[in-house]
C-alpha cells in the first residue's frame, strides 16, 4: 500500500485506504493455518503448536491495525498511544482511542459490505452485570463471540492477488489453452481446411466450400447462376432480378476451419497437513494453501474446461471443498501419502478429461499406512519398508491408469530425496526440491510449461 501518513483522523483517512490493497496484506492472516487443537505435547518435539487460526472481529481488527501500522497510514500521535505511551494530554488520548477503534470498525464494516467477509453468528452478550465499554465491557467480549470468514468473492481475490504475485516472479508471461500437437476444427483457423466429418465443429471455409462446388459443377454452375442465356430479353427485368442464384451443394463439398486441439485436464492438489508442516519455526502450509487458489483463479479465468479437487493428506485424506481452504489446519498428524494417493486417482478416474495429473506438496515422508481393516499403522522412525511398499503400488496404480504425478518437496533430507526419485520414476513424474518462497514459481511454471498428450 502506499504510504500516506494523515496528521490526524478524518474521514478521508477511510477513503484513501485501498480495500484490495488491505485484503492483500491481510492474506497471511486470513489464509493462517495454525495448527488444529492448539498447543500439543510431543515426547520428542516437546511443546509445540499454538492456538492460531483465530476468526474472531477482535483479532481481525488487530490485524488491520498491524497492516495500516506497516503500511505508514498511521501518524507518530496515533502510534504513540498504541505503544502504550501518552501525548501528554489524557483528553487527547481518548480522543486518539476513540478514532482508531472508529476506523478499525468502519473498515470491517466496508469489508463486510463489499462482500469480501461475512459473519458466522451475531454477538451474544455476557450474562451478568459488565461494563459495556473497556477491556472486560460488554462490546469487547461480543467482538471475540463473532466469527467472520472470508466469502467466495474473498477468497477468488485472494486467488487472484496470489496469482499476480506469482506471475510478477516469473516474468512476463501469457496465458492460453494447453496445447497439443493435435488437430480439430474449432473457431479460430491455425491450419489448412479440411473435409467436413460428423461431429466437426461446423466452423465453415466458405471461399473452399464454393470454390469445390463450383470446380464440380463446371460450366452448368455459370449458366445456372446466371440463367439460360436465350430467355434473358424477353423476361422482364424484375423477374430476372427476383430470381435467386442456384448452386447445388454436395455433401463432399463442405470444407471446415481447423484449429489447434486444446486438450482438458483434470487437476488434484495434494496437500500435506501432517504436524511436521508448521514446526522448525515455519509455516509450510499456508503457503500452500495460496498456491492452491492462484491455481484455481487461473483455471476458472484461462482454463475453463480443467478442473481443480483439493485433498489433504495426514493420517489419512479427505477432500475438501475450495471455499474451505481458508479454514484448514494441520493437526498431530503422520503422512499417509499411500492413502491421499488413492484418493485422488479415484477422483481423478471419475472425471472424463483429456489429461489427469496430481500435484503433491510434502515436506515429509510417507510414514502411516492405512490397514485392510480400517487401522492406521504408523511409523515416523525412517522410512518403513512395509510403508513404502504400499506407496510405491499406488503410484504404480496411477501410472496405469494414465495420471502424473509431479511432487514438490519442501526439504532434501537425503532419504527423501531418494524416495521422491523412486516416485518419479515409477510415476513418469517430475520431482521439485524448494523452498516456501519459490513453491507457488515451481507450480505454476509447471502447471503453465507442460506439454500435454491426448491420453488415450
Amino acid at each position: 500500500m502506499r504510504s500516506v501518513t494523515y496528521s490526524k483522523y478524518l474521514p478521508e483517512l477511510l477513503d484513501a485506504i485501498n480495500l484490495q490493497e488491505l485484503l492483500d496484506q491481510l492474506s497471511d492472516f486470513l489464509l493462517q493455518s495454525g495448527f488444529a487443537g492448539g498447543p500439543m505435547q510431543h515426547p520428542y518435539w516437546g511443546e509445540f503448536g499454538d492456538e492460531g487460526g483465530d476468526r474472531t472481529l477482535d483479532a481481525l481488527r488487530q490485524a488491520i491495525l498491524q497492516a495500516l501500522m506497516d503500511s505508514g497510514k498511521l501518524n507518530p500521535e496515533m502510534l504513540q498511544v498504541l505503544r502504550g505511551e501518552s501525548t501528554g494530554d489524557a483528553a487527547r488520548d481518548r480522543e486518539i482511542q476513540g478514532q482508531l477503534a472508529e476506523l478499525l470498525d468502519q473498515i470491517v464494516k466496508k469489508l463486510i459490505e463489499e462482500g469480501y467477509l461475512n459473519l458466522e453468528q451475531a454477538p451474544r452478550v455476557p450474562q451478568g452485570h459488565q461494563p459495556v465499554f473497556g477491556p472486560g465491557g460488554q462490546a469487547h467480549s461480543a467482538a471475540q463471540q463473532v466469527q467472520f470468514n472470508l466469502t467466495e468473492k474473498g477468497l477468488d481475490f485472494l486467488g487472484y492477488r496470489a496469482l499476480r504475485h506469482l506471475l510478477g516472479s516469473i516474468g512476463k508471461s501469457s496465458f492460453g489453452s494447453h496445447d497439443t500437437p493435435h488437430l480439430a476444427t474449432g473457431v479460430e483457423a491455425e491450419a489448412v481446411s479440411k473435409e467436413y466429418e460428423f461431429g466437426d465443429t461446423m466452423n465453415l471455409d466458405v471461399p473452399g466450400t464454393l470454390g469445390r462446388a463450383m470446380g464440380r459443377v463446371g460450366g452448368s454452375a455459370d449458366r445456372r447462376i446466371g440463367g439460360s442465356a436465350g430467355a434473358g430479353a424477353d423476361e422482364p427485368p424484375n423477374r430476372r432480378s427476383a430470381d435467386p442464384p442456384l448452386l447445388d451443394l454436395d455433401y463432399s463439398d463442405l470444407l471446415v476451419f481447423q484449429s489447434e486441439y486444446r486438450s482438458s485436464a483434470a487437476t488434484v492438489l495434494m496437500l500435506d497437513c501432517s504436524h511436521s508442516m508448521v514446526l522448525y519455526g515455519e509455516d509450510r502450509f499456508t503457503p500452500a494453501k495460496k498456491v492452491a487458489l492462484a491455481l484455481t483463479h487461473l483455471i476458472k479465468t484461462q482454463f475453463p474446461g480443467d478442473s481443480l479437487r483439493v485433498v489433504l493428506f495426514h493420517d489419512s485424506a479427505d477432500e475438501i471443498p475450495i471455499e474451505r481452504l481458508a479454514h484448514a489446519q494441520v493437526g498431530p498428524f503422520h503422512t499417509n501419502t499411500a492413502e491421499g494417493l488413492k484418493l485422488s486417482r479415484r477422483l481423478l478416474l471419475s472425471q472424463k478429461k483429456d489429461m489427469r495429473q496430481i500435484i503433491m506438496i510434502t515436506d515429509g515422508k510417507p510414514s502411516a499406512l492405512t490397514l485392510p481393516d480400517g487401522r492406521v499403522y504408523v511409523n515416523s522412525m525412517g522410512l518403513d519398508p512395509r510403508i513404502l511398499q504400499e506407496t510405491y503400488r499406488e503410484v504404480a496404480h496411477c501410472r496405469r491408469a494414465g495420471i502424473m504425478i509431479n511432487t514438490f518437496m519442501l526439504a532434501r533430507e537425503r532419504l527423501l530425496v531418494e524416495f521422491v526419485k523412486r516416485v518419479c520414476e515409477i510415476s513418469r513424474g517430475k520431482a521439485y526440491f524448494t523452498s516456501t518462497m519459490t513453491l507457488g514459481q515451481y507450480i505454476l511454471m509447471d502447471f503453465m510449461r507442460r506439454k500435454t498428450r491426448k491420453v488415450g
